[in-house]
């Protein structure tokens, strides 16, 4: 990096310096006069000064390479003292690292220019701050939430909302939150969410604003809408099997040509006791389904499970009564299998809505395919109760398999697409999951694991 001038000028002045230095001692022995002693010391300063000198100015140019580039002045030229100069080499790298660092200079202002443009042209609202609440960047999107242009700290959000800035800060990352605020008297919804990272030692908090006011609004009477559509989807559910076995218990006690009821010597014991059995699975429809409707307040929101013992297999014999009629009118063959002595501790009625809801879609799946068949069965699987309801119907489409669960999509023309994702949620409040298997044209297979 340094020309061979730089060494040769510097080992030059040096012998200088030596030689001077050697005649003064030898004039000094040998002819002690005082004027040639003056003049060799004289010449002797002289030299060391100006190598001092000489080694000043490679310093000066050296510093004031480096004060450029520590004041960001990356176009600063270093000027050569001539065509030769010490430090032409060095000057050739510095020219190469300017180059360098200017254009990574811009390159990062345009970086940042280009992230501060998305940021500010988001639709939502951002925010960041360190843990003293001090504010980073402010959006334009939060400004027009706030309807403020400077804030410099949390602490000015106060006057939204009281503790405000303590809430940002104290917002679990990833978790989102509504929250709510007045602004010019006007009721702001925000739904905000935060994420924390570490930036150049220090924690920094990044909050998203979203103002979802609007959004609440065009759903509300969506939302009724849909309530209204949830709890008839689940009256239908019962009523339509508690009619059909009530419509059996009548014609047990009507003649079968003349349709007049039978005289009491005509009523058998048989009769008595399927009607007996029949009024009590229609006794407990009817108040589980009362208590359903009673508890079901809006469609976030199930009866909490109340959990006893429950015979798996009394649950499915029951199931399997209530659709007793319509299975015989539509011939579909139905089978339980479950062990007697199988009990899971969980709420019978929830269970049994959701049983319903799946044998219903079962005996909806198999239009006109001959021999059709549902399998009722439960078992345990290591540390699960493990129920599965199997039908040999039409399956279900792969497009449909992957929203079955979404809630209130549906193939069926007046279907209200609630079920299967109701089912799901009970199931997860008992802390088990609901599953689907299916091949269309063979057989599909919900497994309920709790």
């Amino acid at each position: 990096m340094v020309s061979k001038r730089y060494y040769y000028v510097v080992i030059l002045r040096i012998l200088l310096i030596v030689i001077t230095l050697g005649c003064f001692f030898f004039a000094s022995f040998y002819y002690r006069n005082i004027s040639i002693l003056a003049i060799f010391a004289l010449l002797s300063i002289v030299e060391v000064a100006g190598l001092v000198d000489y080694l000043n100015r490679i310093n000066e140019k050296l510093e004031n390479f480096f004060i450029a580039h520590l004041s960001g002045e990356m176009t600063t030229s270093f000027s050569k003292s001539g065509r030769n100069d010490e430090f032409e080499g060095l000057y050739s790298y510095f020219i190469r690292i300017n180059t360098k660092l200017e254009k990574a200079r811009v390159e990062n202002e345009v970086r940042n220019n280009y992230f501060k443009t998305l940021v500010d042209h988001a639709a939502v609202g951002l925010i960041s701050f360190t843990e003293d609440g001090n504010v980073g960047f402010f959006n334009d999107a939060a400004k027009k939430i706030f309807r403020v242009q400077i804030v410099r700290n949390l602490e000015k959000l106060n006057q939204f909302r009281e503790g405000m800035s303590h809430f940002l800060v104290q917002l679990e990352p990833h978790n989102m939150e509504l929250m709510n605020i007045i602004i010019n008297g006007e009721l702001i919804q925000l739904a905000t969410r935060k994420v924390t990272f570490t930036a150049e030692g220090n924690t920094v908090h990044l909050v998203s604003l979203q103002n979802i006011k609007s959004e609440l609004e065009q759903k509300e009477v969506e939302s009724w809408q849909k309530l209204i559509r949830v709890l008839t989807h689940e009256i239908m559910n019962s009523i339509t099997p508690i009619t059909s076995l009530a419509s059996s218990l009548t014609r047990l006690f009507q003649n079968k040509d003349s349709k007049e009821v039978k005289k009491i010597e005509e009523v058998t014991s048989q009769t008595l006791e399927k009607t007996v059995k029949g009024l009590n699975i229609i006794a407990g429809r009817g108040e589980g389904l009362v208590q359903f409707v009673q508890n079901y307040r809006d469609v976030t929101r199930l009866p909490k499970p109340q959990f006893h013992g429950v015979s798996v297999k009394d649950l499915l014999l029951v199931v399997q009564g209530l659709f007793e009629e319509q299975l015989a009118t539509s011939n579909i063959r139905m089978e339980v299998v479950c062990h007697p002595s199988l009990f899971i501790q969980a709420d019978g009625m929830l269970l049994q809505q959701v049983l319903i809801n799946l044998v219903k879609n079962a005996i909806e799946a198999f239009g006109e395919k001959p021999d059709p068949l549902i399998r009722l069965s439960a078992q345990t699987l290591a540390d699960h109760t493990v129920i599965e309801i199997m039908d040999n119907g039409n399956g279900i489409p792969l497009v449909a398999m992957e929203n079955i669960f979404v809630p209130f999509f549906t193939t069926k023309e007046k279907g209200s697409g609630i079920g299967l994702s109701l089912s799901r949620q009970i199931i997860r409040m008992h802390g088990g999951s609901l599953d689907v298997q299916s091949i269309p044209g063979s057989h599909t297979i919900f497994t309920i694991k709790i």
